[in-house]
């Protein structure tokens, strides 16, 4: 009897076990893993994007002083190796200045040389050009195009016309250029103040900004930060000198092809060159015009072929041997966050987007690679228990 008892309420916990899961599963708990689970990421997901939104809607509220911290980012990333090299020799702060001075008098004798090319060649430029519209307007003329003076003309006309009504528009895009010029200013004396310390002591301030974090985060974010600093500085070399190796040739190929203006044509290219995947084909356009108008068709097929070649040396030789240890992302990313920056800030948001993105992903490939210390209280090597 005894057992057959036992037996009974046995058979009878096991009925209502299971009456208890069956429940659970059909009525208690009516969503499915995979809505839990994709809900569970998607308000997640919806807090980072309002983060994220926030964050940006500051930045173009404080755009003066975000785009002067990034160039000063950029200059210690440039000129602190300099500065480390040269406070072997002498003191620290001396270093500093002589690598300030010295950059800042290469800068301005490039742009001197510069201007005095241009107007050196100004006269005769004009007088280039002015024959090369004619001959363009000859070649629109013949095969193929087969176009008729009179819409030349017509279309001469319109544009003179265009610009006689505008008049008061175009001298306030100028003046707004003009001011747009004094706050240029304005933020590079902000981030040559500001990368004049973070060269001689950039340290100290990471070191202080360590000291406010709790000492449970202060790991986390010393390796998050030296890795995006890696990452920035890498970055910002690499780009240099790929932008250096663009503007190198193309300089030589318009001076062999007897292009006008060819060293402005070269600076440009070279700081067109910032903006990845996009920028060396917009200065080689500026460049294939200035050929089309000066020299005639055949160097303006020439100099718009350097844009499939450049393009091709840019993407297949020099991006892979001087980026690839310091920028990890897909061609097909860099060209979506170029855009992607582009429209959501101009061209200061196309210069800006691959370092963030790219900073962004050696942060969190970091951080995944190097877990923080194992709680207390489970022995070394054990497995946590599963949520």
């Amino acid at each position: 009897m005894g057992n057959r008892s036992s037996r009974g309420a046995l058979s009878v916990a096991r009925a209502r076990g299971d009456a208890r899961r069956g429940t659970g599963d059909h009525e208690g708990d009516p969503v499915g893993h995979g809505l839990r689970t994709a809900a569970a990421y998607a308000w997640r997901l919806l807090v980072v994007g309002v983060v994220a939104y926030v964050v940006f809607a500051l930045l173009g509220k404080l755009q003066l002083v975000a785009v002067a911290l990034f160039l000063a980012l950029v200059v210690t990333a440039v000129l602190r190796p300099l500065a480390d090299l040269l406070a072997r020799r002498m003191p620290r702060t001396a270093a500093v200045i002589v690598s300030f001075i010295g950059s800042i008098l290469v800068v301005l004798g490039v742009m001197a040389l510069v201007g005095r090319v241009v107007a050196g060649e100004a006269g005769q430029l004009g007088h280039e050009f002015a024959g090369g519209l004619g001959r363009i307007e000859r070649w629109l003329e013949g095969s193929p195009f087969h176009l008729s003076h009179a819409v030349l003309s017509n279309l001469q006309g319109k544009v003179a016309d265009f610009v006689s009504g505008h008049r008061s528009e175009l001298i306030s895009s100028a003046l707004s250029g003009a001011g747009r010029a004094v706050e240029f200013a304005t933020g590079l004396v902000l981030a040559l103040f500001c990368s004049l310390f973070f060269v001689h002591s950039g340290h100290r301030f990471w070191r202080w900004f360590q000291e406010l974090m709790p000492q449970s985060a202060r790991d986390p974010w010393d390796r998050g930060g030296r890795a995006a600093w890696r990452t920035f500085a890498g970055y910002t070399r690499g780009i240099i000198i790929v932008a250096a190796t663009n503007a190198i040739l193309v300089g030589i190929a318009l001076y062999a092809l007897g292009v006008p203006l060819a060293l402005p044509l070269t600076l440009l290219e070279f700081f067109a060159a910032f903006i990845p995947l996009v920028g060396s084909p917009v200065a080689l356009g500026v460049a294939t015009v200035v050929a089309l108008a000066t020299k005639g068709p055949v160097v303006a097929i020439v100099v718009l072929a350097l844009i499939v070649v450049i393009g091709q040396l840019e993407g297949h030789v020099l991006h892979p041997l001087v980026l690839s240890w310091a920028v990890r992302l897909h061609p097909v990313v860099v060209a979506v966050t170029v855009i992607a920056g582009s429209i959501l800030a101009g061209v200061t948001g196309a210069v800006v987007a691959v370092p963030m993105v790219s900073v962004a992903w050696s942060v969190v490939t970091e951080l995944r690679a190097r877990p923080g210390p194992e709680p207390p209280g489970r022995p070394l090597g054990e497995k946590p228990a599963p949520p």
